[in-house]
């Protein structure tokens, strides 16, 4: 079977520990919950992401070197 994560065309995801999460909540002023939401089952997350991790997703970009996305796992 393919390992999707692995993929050149599959950006970064990482967890995001609750350190680096508070400051993104506190510099958007949002709450863990207005994130959008990615499901526990996409076969690009990390093993070891749980439902209620937040997990950080780094994209190219064509205008910046590259976008930063946050992404709340739901069941």
């Amino acid at each position: 079977m393919v390992d999707v994560s692995q993929h050149d065309m599959v950006p970064e995801h990482s967890v995001l520990d609750e350190g680096d999460l508070d400051e993104v909540l506190s510099e958007y002023d949002i709450k863990r919950t207005d994130l959008p939401k990615i499901k526990r089952t996409d076969p690009a997350l990390p093993d070891d992401a749980e439902v209620g991790d937040v997990i950080e997703i780094v994209r190219d970009s064509r205008t910046t070197d590259t976008a930063t996305v946050y992404r709340l796992v739901v069941e």
